[in-house]
């Protein structure tokens, strides 16, 4: 029993049975976790990151999106797009609660109130054992041998001799990523590159693109600020237009470099998918996209000469692309469900 006062006013010794009920459920959650057992716990919430859970005892638990079993929340083609995934996880997760899992103690903190679990670790059948040999071994920047286990909205998991982990969709290709199903599937074998290893090996994050060769390593040789070129028009903003200039290279025309004129509306000046002659007027590999400007094709008068953005300084431009970019890329929210 858990004793809440030695002796009182009476003599008496005052007990809980309540609070000796969760400390009983303390011991044998960390017993569970010691002896790498399962046990059963019942969804009773869902929210965007995963499910809480009913413990027994009056604890709760937490099993995040990325420790539930792949083929329970994750179709195997993935998404048709970014806004239906998002849509698509929620209800995966709400369908969830009153359902039982059977799942494994990785983290517990009786300090904080928390622990979290993991089904994974009970549906894919993981051999510890193989997991810490892979992770005594490997080292952060080495190569290993995956197969793609689940496409989430947010990456692609891949099991990497025993050790599951994340290859965040920024982390798949030099592309710009909006669906990881356009470039895997369940089962494709892949190299990744172990890119970090945290909380002793619970969190994993590869990396398939930094195996491949970076495009701006040719496109610096093949673009120069102040030549011309010709693109697509992909989307017109209040601040301008993005354009394509060619697969993997993108680039935005911003307000003032549409017309010598003043530009209220840029759809009053360019269309989306059809193609202009511009002018590059500033390139920036850190930001791997291009300033570019149609006034300065089309105007008669003489323009100043352009200069190229330095590795430290990010034109206006660039970042307004970058903010265009994280708005069809990643958010606060994929971060948080990589973890």
């Amino acid at each position: 029993m858990y004793v809440i006062k030695g002796e009182n006013e009476l003599g008496q010794t005052e007990l809980s049975i309540r609070r000796t009920g969760t400390a009983r459920k303390w011991f044998d959650l960390q017993q569970s976790q010691d002896n790498d057992e399962s046990i059963d716990v019942t969804v009773i919430e869902a929210n965007t990151g995963g499910v809480i859970v009913n413990i027994g005892g009056g604890l709760r638990g937490f099993v995040p999106t990325s420790q539930l079993d792949n083929a329970r929340i994750f179709p195997l083609g993935g998404y048709s797009s970014k806004e239906e995934a998002g849509k698509e996880l929620q209800a995966k997760l709400a369908e969830l609660i009153g359902t039982e899992l059977e799942v494994k103690v990785i983290e517990i903190d009786r300090e904080k109130n928390r622990v979290i679990f993991s089904e994974k670790q009970v549906t894919n059948d993981i051999d510890p054992e193989k997991r810490e040999e892979t992770l005594e071994k490997v080292n952060v920047g080495d190569v290993l041998e995956g197969e793609v286990t689940g496409i989430a909205p947010f990456g692609l998991f891949v099991n990497a001799e025993g050790l599951e982990g994340l290859v965040h969709l920024s982390e798949i290709s030099w592309d710009k990523v909006t669906n990881p199903a356009d470039f895997h599937k369940v089962g494709d074998k892949v190299k990744v590159q172990l890119i970090g290893v945290d909380n002793g090996g619970k969190r994993i994050a590869y990396s398939i693109k930094r195996l491949q060769k970076d495009p701006w390593d040719e496109i610096i040789k093949k673009f120069k600020v102040g030549q011309r070129v010709t693109g697509e028009v992909t989307k017109i903003v209040d601040y301008g237009a993005f354009v394509r200039v060619e697969d993997g290279l993108n680039g935005l025309i911003h307000i003032s470099e549409l017309s010598d004129k003043l530009v209220k509306d840029p759809g009053k000046i360019v269309e989306v998918g059809k193609e202009y002659e511009l002018e590059i007027i500033s390139m920036s590999r850190e930001e791997r996209h291009l300033g570019l400007s149609l006034k300065r094709v089309n105007s008669s008068s003489p323009q100043p000469v352009a200069e190229s953005v330095s590795e430290s300084t990010v034109s206006p431009e660039m970042a307004r692309l970058s903010e265009y970019l994280d708005e069809d890329g990643e958010t606060e929210a994929d971060k948080k469900d990589s973890e």
